[in-house]
């Protein structure tokens, strides 16, 4: 043992991040196992590494008792204090054992354990990492795939996106640069398991978290999400200060912002609207870009009639239901649309004048397309 050891101890904390004392108990774990099995010695035994002086030594240890049954476990009263006479009964006496060859021969054997043990601390080491950053988001580098997942590197690991969490309108290749949303870090005999997602609405959440200030800050609080991942989305937002715009902060200027989480979901779609306590406003906001005449509430079943101008039926409820499907996940409420000539016939409404409850305050990432 030298100086050598200790300077590679050192290296070893901080490049990998793990602890000298975790490598010395496994180099000293290692070497008491080398000397069990290479000498044959089954007693119980301690080593002293000293790494400031370079020094090793095995030291015994025995149990002072009155009569020994086993001379590799116990020493007697007398013996023991031949060597010291402070021992006393029921004492445990030390007695250096250091082998003359056993440096070259612990040395080749502690090696593998000391790799094994190091690997563990490592993956330790990853595991406390990432654990702690479930439900964040991270970039990482697609490195290959198979027919179950694609294997997304994220520096000192490596994570699965499953099949079912990669958007559909997305090809991945390798050496791409993707944003991923950490769903589960699992701890396996083989090391720490992390699984990611291109699908799951917190992405969406955690990407206007990173665009938008004011959401960061909490000025904006983004209340809820809907996803269909690489079609289309529809986020809520709320702010407690009047003289904040929580949609316009999140378009941002020239619908900057907005664009940018777009052009991360590679074209998604997303639909930004306000909430609203009141049921009324926020599934009329929900239902943007389509214009609501009126919201009726049942609060026990918590399922709404909305009615909207025939000419609107269409639009409210989107291509293969969609727009009414998310509007009714982003609020949490039924929703059964008619038309306005189909509520007249059934006798449900009755036009009051020209106004609608249209959607105050919402955004269309593509409006036009909708239209």
């Amino acid at each position: 043992m030298s100086s050598e050891l200790l300077d590679a101890l050192v290296v070893l904390e901080k490049e990998k991040g793990i602890s000298k004392d975790v490598i010395i108990e496994a180099i000293e774990a290692a070497l008491i196992s080398a000397y069990k099995r290479n000498f044959n010695q089954a007693q119980n035994v301690r080593v002293d590494l000293n790494l400031d002086r370079g020094t090793m030594r095995v030291f015994a240890r025995k149990d002072v008792v009155d009569e020994v049954y086993d001379p590799r476990l116990e020493i007697s009263v007398e013996e023991a204090q031949g060597i010291n006479p402070n021992f006393q009964l029921d004492d445990v006496v030390e007695i250096e054992v250091t082998p003359k060859d056993f440096g070259r021969i612990a040395a080749q054997t502690a090696k593998q354990v000391v790799t094994q043990r190091v690997r563990e601390a490592e993956r330790g080491v990853i595991y406390s990492e990432f654990s702690d950053r479930e439900e964040d988001i991270m970039t990482g580098i697609v490195q290959r795939q198979d027919s179950r997942f694609i294997y997304v590197s994220l520096g000192k690991i490596e994570a699965l996106l499953p099949q079912s969490e990669q958007m559909p309108n997305e090809q991945y290749k390798p050496h791409d640069r993707i944003k991923v949303y950490i769903t589960k870090v699992e701890k396996t005999t083989k090391g720490p398991q992390i699984y990611v997602s291109r699908t799951h609405p917190g992405l969406l959440k955690r990407l206007f978290e990173k665009e938008v200030p004011e959401i960061y800050d909490g000025t904006v609080e983004l209340k809820s999400v809907a996803r269909e991942a690489g079609d289309r989305s529809k986020i809520s937002v709320h702010s407690e200060y009047a003289e904040v715009d929580p949609v316009g902060s999140c378009v941002g200027p020239k619908g900057q912002r907005v664009q940018a989480v777009v052009n991360e979901l590679k074209g998604e779609k997303i639909d930004i609207v306000r909430w609203s306590n009141d049921p009324v406003e926020f599934v009329a906001n929900a239902l943007s870009p389509s214009k609501v005449l009126e919201v009726m509430v049942d609060e026990e079943e918590k399922a709404t009639t909305v009615i909207v101008p025939d000419y609107q039926l269409s639009l409210a409820i989107g291509k293969r239901g969609q727009n009414a499907r998310l509007a009714a996940k982003l609020t949490g409420w039924k929703i059964d649309i008619k038309s306005q000539s189909e509520a007249e016939q059934e006798g449900i409404y009755i036009q009051k004048s020209d106004d609608m409850l249209v959607s105050q305050h919402a955004f269309d990432s593509d409006e036009d397309d909708m239209e």
